[in-house]
């Protein structure tokens, strides 16, 4: 019996170390915006102290630089490594993360840490990739839709408690503390990657210029998209959660941190619950998605001002949301062939667009006069263009299907395409 049919047998020490990975970039990313102020204050002090709003602003280009990373270097270490030995590469960009994460706890200056930052982002979506695809072997076929919800639920139940600790923890004891626990979440996931994950062998026909060429599908461009725009729905509102939370339902601000994990509970239930649906179906999956976050967009944009109807519209928004993780992850296994490791990191360079796409055009709305709740309006618009390019999907599906161009999938269902 050789270690991958073993691991097959028992694969849940094996899925859990990677989606403990997930949790720690979960830290990774977004406990900065929780400490904020205070890197702010530590690293810019003259300038916070005479323009503050100034002083943040510059400081956001620590968020900034981790996104251009994730985005700049999955598709570059996918291709690059897509010929390596799996569990290596995980074990390399786990050292990544480690050596990121130190880099940024020992930065002195802003601009230290805004590189280390960029550093810390680079195997961001190389390694959600590559951990999708381990999973799916792990667990086999016809469960990829699930193995997709157990890495990235690593990254939602991060929201609802790696998140909040760290950032307490940040704000205790010194900014440079939460990156020096986050650099031992990644060292304790390392250690569980190489001790449970099974020497994984590569795909020997797997070349740059064959990851590369899945490109050349407009199935994995449309489903990009659908991430892209459609999940930038949920950024346009969750940028600017706390000031809607405090001028418009006027939520104190000791609430915002239950507010937050009502979206964390959110994202952690509709993860889960959509890998187990995408691996049924993953047409009726995306649909019920993103009609299940333009749902929660209109509940917000309707109720914001009572505190159960914020609370009630912040969950359904977090589990459409993130619903499409593991679905539009599957949709993308489905429809890449030969480009798996490329594609499936590049999902979370879409993701990276899309908190980039909802962020920016809420601030536009925002600036412009129309008010905190406008966002969610923006949200409902790339929330209806990602159902707009699903439709589009789908449908070139359906064609295929009638010119008999479409190849039997594993679990007996339609998938992928041939060109």
């Amino acid at each position: 019996m050789d270690a991958l049919t073993r691991a097959r047998s028992f694969p849940l020490f094996a899925v859990a170390a990677l989606a403990l990975g997930g949790f720690a970039i979960g830290a990774s990313e977004f406990t900065g915006m929780g400490l904020v102020s205070n890197l702010t204050q530590a690293l810019l002090p003259a300038l916070y102290e005479s323009a503050p709003s100034r002083a943040l602003a510059a400081t956001a280009w620590v968020t900034t630089a981790y996104a251009t990373g994730v985005v700049l270097g999955a598709p570059a270490i996918a291709a690059l490594t897509a010929r390596l030995p799996v569990r290596r590469v995980l074990i390399v960009l786990l050292g990544m993360f480690v050596v990121g994460s130190v880099l940024s706890a020992a930065s002195t200056t802003l601009p230290m840490l805004v590189g280390a930052r960029f550093l810390a982002g680079l195997p961001h979506g190389a390694y959600f990739g590559l951990a999708v695809l381990a999973a799916r072997r792990l667990l086999g076929e016809a469960r990829r839709g699930l193995g997709a919800a157990a890495v990235i639920g690593g990254l939602t139940i991060s929201n609802i408690v790696g998140i909040p600790v760290v950032t307490g923890l940040g704000q205790r004891f010194g900014w440079a503390s939460a990156y020096i626990v986050i650099s031992g979440l990644f060292a304790v996931a390392l250690a569980l990657v190489f001790v449970f994950v099974p020497a994984l062998p590569a795909d020997p026909r797997a070349t740059v210029r064959s990851e590369i060429r899945a490109l050349r599908r407009p199935q994995v461009w449309l489903a990009l998209g659908m991430g892209a725009v459609g999940f930038g729905g949920l950024f346009a509102v969750y940028s600017f959660i706390s000031p809607m939370s405090r001028e418009i339902t006027g939520l104190a601000p000791d609430l915002l941190p239950f507010l937050l994990a009502t979206v964390g509970l959110g994202m952690t239930t509709g993860n889960f619950a959509g890998g187990w649906a995408a691996d049924r179906s993953v047409r009726r999956t995306s649909y019920a998605a993103l009609g299940l976050l333009a749902f929660g967009l209109i509940c917000l944009a309707l109720t914001a001002r009572w505190p159960v109807g914020l609370f009630a519209s912040v969950f359904l928004i977090g589990a459409g949301a993130a619903a499409l993780g593991p679905t539009i992850q599957t949709r993308l296994m489905d429809v890449a062939h030969e480009g798996q490791t490329l594609v499936a990191a590049l999902n979370h360079s879409a993701f990276n667009v899309a908190n980039g796409l909802g962020a920016a055009l809420g601030g536009i709305v925002i600036a412009s006069g129309l008010g905190l709740l406008a966002p969610t309006w923006v949200g409902i618009c790339l929330t209806a263009g990602g159902a707009a390019l699903a439709v589009t999907s789908f449908s070139l599906d359906r064609r295929y299907r009638r010119s008999g161009r479409v190849l039997p999938y594993g679990t007996g269902r339609i998938s992928t395409i041939t060109a």
